[in-house]
């Protein structure tokens, strides 16, 4: 919907900003079948309540050890691949925090993350604190993407109405969850298409 008045921009931070290096480097690290990592960690039961503020991200990850050990028979294995995913690199998409600097300039920018309590605390350390006019932590709210609740929320931070807010994420889910409010959507796939949706909004 290239042309339409925006208001506010919300934005994901994984996958979009923040660029995890692949998972899998640390089950072969360990010696476990690729994907056994993702499985204890991710699966909804284990990854809902901390990013909902059920347990603290420490909690969680001794959680995702205690099902890892049980996957991989050692706990001595599980301890220490938990360890080397709390390690992981990851690097930050400069082109991104660009053309969101560059539009936050025109709109307030809202990061709005399935995060865990650590969130607050990662954006310090990638620098990305004051990078935002607001940040909206499903860990903080109760809810997470892709329940209504916490776009809304987003939208009511910054005082702009759901049909002016244009939302970001690699999660296509997300993006429709987010339109079916009325917002205006990108499912993000790299850099060149943000500037291309953004430059269509006049927002770079």
């Amino acid at each position: 919907m290239a042309g339409q008045r925006i208001g506010a921009v919300l934005c994901d931070l994984d996958g979009v900003l923040r660029i995890w290096a692949d998972l899998a480097d640390v089950d072969r690290a360990h010696g476990l079948a690729p994907g056994t990592v993702a499985a204890a960690a991710f699966r909804p039961e284990r990854l809902l309540p901390a990013v909902t503020g059920q347990v603290g991200d420490g909690q969680w990850r001794a959680l995702v050890a205690e099902d890892l050990a049980v996957r991989c028979g050692s706990a001595e294995v599980a301890r220490a691949a938990v360890a080397d995913w709390g390690r992981q690199s990851f690097r930050v998409d400069e082109q991104v925090r660009e053309l969101l600097a560059v539009a936050r300039r025109s709109v307030p920018v809202v990061l709005v993350s399935n995060g865990t309590t650590a969130l607050e605390g990662d954006l310090a350390g990638l620098g990305l604190d004051a990078a935002f006019d607001a940040v909206v932590n499903s860990a903080r709210v109760g809810v997470a993407k892709p329940d209504p609740r916490i776009f809304l929320a987003a939208a009511e931070r910054v005082g702009v109405p759901p049909r002016d807010c244009l939302f970001v994420d690699d999660t296509a889910g997300h993006v429709a969850a987010a339109a079916a409010l009325g917002m205006s959507g990108h499912h993000h796939r790299g850099a060149s298409g943000l500037g291309a949706v953004f430059g269509g909004h006049g927002l770079c």
